[in-house]
């Protein structure tokens, strides 16, 4: 017996508890096969793959969780967990915020987010093998994202970026850091690797930004007590060269940065108008840099003001493109101004900005709510596209075309008005109807069966299944059918009058067939799998047996009701020849 898509999960849970992780995953994954609509199933299996150490699986289904059922908090919290195993603090944050908008007293949310912010603001372990590290693995971090910025507000690095033979290998190395190796012919990127670890440039004084580590220089003897204790400079670096617009532009960057870093911890604290403030102050300090201006984007997206949050991010997309921001933070404000549609139930537009996002840079989980919004959009549009009043215009039309004959015509307006009204019975009686007359039984079959599960008392759709059972010459079927729908309403004519061509064309055919046609219909009636359950019956393989070496026994099994319809059919069938 097939087991049902729930009967699955409850086995999953069941070996989840026990610790049997691969069948776990296993059973909910049949159980999402029967029902991919159902958000328990998906969340269940996220947790599954977590508790596997296959954090990005998790994430995978948490997305799915989430499309199937935004109105779920565990989704969210699935979601936040499985980034939280992958160490991305901050799209972990994000996405129990998210889930905290909508569901502020969710205790597991809240929960969750302590514990993430609270392991975020531990010290990274120091890379392997000293300083350096190792270069596919430490050179991720050093080249992130941050690298840019401070080497925009140090002279000698300043001039790197406007060249476009660097920037493009830098963004080879922040792209795959294990592309390095093959770019350390360049000086240019060991002294920006140096920098990056916070080393002095060798042979060169350190004229770096405030974080990296003074030179050493031997300590000279003081010739007088004033030279111990020397008037503390407002800088180190040397701003000789340098116009006075270019040592402003640079106190106004770093300036830019403390107000983006006071931004932050108002946002965190959930004061929306202070952090849009402090972000004002970062933009008009350093225009040039779309961080600022993603970041007001993330405010107006958490603080439900979505139709200012797509402006922010399309504005902070025009600037990352002006200034040759990275890819991967282009790609996150046009998923971010996807979200802010979503949230407005523009679906259409929402996809065309996550496609952009992909096309700068593709994301495993972007793409995966992409096409959850595709087949989301789809519903929504298939729900929209419903009207009844159009939907019996649309019946009438086709109802002239099939009076004239025009049975592509009739197809089309039926097919418009199902579209229209998909649960009418009536309209697909008359689709499956048109059906007939072009000979796709197969598809005539499939709308009668539809028009029946929508109406189970409509009698015209039964005597319309008979009749095509007739054609596909399963006669045991249509007398069935016919037997169903005069059970419903006996003095039903179409019903009678089919009964009566079905038991007639039985009859016709056991007399007047050929011993090849004999086989031949036998063979169709065996490949119907209720006749081969039928013949599997042992009652009936004996009650067969008995008609040969014992017809009185036989005749006596026929007493029963059951066994007597059970012969019928196979005789019906063709499987068992009479006269």
């Amino acid at each position: 017996m097939t087991k049902t898509a729930d009967e699955y999960k409850a086995e999953g849970n069941k070996s989840l508890t026990s610790g049997d992780i691969p069948a776990a995953i296993s059973a909910y994954t049949k159980a999402i096969e029967l029902d991919p609509t159902n958000r328990v199933y998906y969340s269940n299996r996220s947790a599954a793959y977590l508790k596997k150490g296959d954090a990005q699986s998790a994430l995978e289904d948490a997305e799915a969780t989430i499309g199937v059922a935004r109105d779920w908090p565990k989704g969210y919290s699935r979601k936040a967990a499985a980034l939280h195993a992958l160490k991305k603090y901050g799209d972990s944050i994000l996405a129990y915020e998210d889930g905290l908008a909508l569901f502020p007293n969710d205790a597991t949310l809240t929960k969750g987010l302590a514990e993430v912010k609270k392991e975020s603001k531990r010290p990274p372990p120091p890379p392997p093998g000293g300083a350096m590290g190792d270069a596919g693995m430490g050179l991720g971090n050093l080249f992130g994202p941050d690298l840019i910025p401070r080497m925009a507000l140090n002279p000698k690095f300043r001039g790197y970026l406007s060249d476009p033979e660097f920037m493009k290998k830098l963004q080879m190395v922040q792209a795959n850091p294990n592309s390095i190796s093959s770019m350390l012919g360049d000086p240019r990127i060991m002294e920006v690797m140096q920098f990056a670890l916070g080393m002095p440039p060798m042979g060169e004084d350190d004229n770096g930004d405030a974080p990296s580590p003074p030179a050493f220089t031997p300590p000279a003897a003081p010739s007088s007590p004033k030279e111990m204790n020397p008037t503390p400079m407002e800088t180190d670096e040397d701003t000789s060269g340098q116009t006075a617009e270019e040592i402003e532009e640079r106190k106004n960057k770093a300036a830019a940065l403390k107000c983006k870093a006071r931004g932050n911890e108002l946002y965190k604290a959930k004061k929306f108008d202070e952090a849009l403030a402090a972000y004002d102050e970062a933009i008009a300090l350093d225009p040039c840099n779309m961080t600022f201006i993603a970041n007001k984007a993330s405010v107006f997206l958490t603080s439900g003001r979505f139709a200012e949050c797509k402006t922010a991010c399309d504005e902070a997309n025009a600037v990352g493109k002006e200034n040759r921001a990275p890819f991967e933070e282009r790609a996150k404000v046009l998923a971010r101004a996807a979200k802010a549609l979503e949230k407005t139930n523009d679906y259409g537009e929402a996809i065309v900005y996550y496609k952009n996002a992909q096309l700068e840079h593709f994301d495993k989980a972007v793409q995966r709510r992409l096409k959850n919004l595709e087949l989301e959009k789809r519903k929504m549009d298939a729900l929209n596209y419903q009207d009844e009043d159009k939907a019996e215009e649309a019946k009438q039309k086709g109802n002239d075309a099939f009076r004239g004959k025009d049975w592509p015509t009739a197809i089309k307006n039926y097919e418009d008005a199902v579209k229209r009204s998909p649960k009418n019975a009536a309209i697909r009686n008359n689709l499956s109807a048109a059906l007939c007359k072009i000979m796709d039984f197969n598809g005539a079959k499939r709308e009668v069966d539809k028009a029946i599960e929508l109406d189970p008392k409509y009698t015209k759709a039964f005597a319309r299944r008979g009749e095509i059972e007739m054609l596909m010459k399963e006669n045991h079927k249509a007398l069935e059918s016919f037997k169903t729908g005069l059970g419903i309403d006996p003095s039903n004519a179409a019903c009678k009058e089919g009964l009566r061509k079905c038991n007639a064309s039985i009859m016709e055919a056991s007399q007047n067939m050929t011993e090849e046609e004999r086989k031949e219909r036998a063979a169709h009636g065996m490949a119907d799998p209720e006749i081969q359950g039928i013949l599997s019956d042992p009652v009936i393989r004996q009650v067969l047996q008995d008609f040969n070496d014992n017809p009185r026994e036989a005749q006596q099994a026929l007493s029963d009701p059951a066994v007597a319809a059970k012969i019928n059919k196979l005789i019906a069938a063709g499987v068992v020849q009479t006269g």
